[in-house]
């Protein structure tokens, strides 16, 4: 349970930085924060102590298994993690070209 409160507070410090910083970089940083706290929330739903793997063989033992489902959305969250990150940091990266810092508050004239 307690592992759990942690991914709480992971994402909590991850939204903390998204709402409360002005650097842009930084906010990407939360962004990525609160990803990993999703991730791992995802690992700690699917983990059961001593399981075994679903795959049924030749020396198939009945008793608990370990739930595939959380992996593959595990490995969908960091597919889809890494492409939002690479379209932050592009934005970014346009927009340190346009204004020529990474300040949001410096960037209040968005026209076109």
């Amino acid at each position: 349970m307690i592992l759990f409160i942690l991914c709480f507070i992971l994402f909590v410090i991850g939204l903390y930085g998204v709402i409360m910083q002005r650097n842009l970089i930084k906010i990407i940083i939360g962004f990525a924060i609160m990803e990993y706290s999703v991730i791992l929330f995802l690992i700690l739903i699917g983990y059961i102590d001593a399981a075994t793997v679903p795959i049924i063989s030749e020396s198939f033992e009945s008793g608990p298994f370990v739930d595939p489902l959380p992996q593959a959305m595990i490995l969908t969250a960091i597919v889809i993690g890494l492409a939002t990150k690479a379209l932050l940091l592009s934005v970014a990266i346009r927009l340190y070209k346009k204004y020529g810092s990474f300040d949001i508050r410096e960037m209040k004239n968005l026209r076109g």
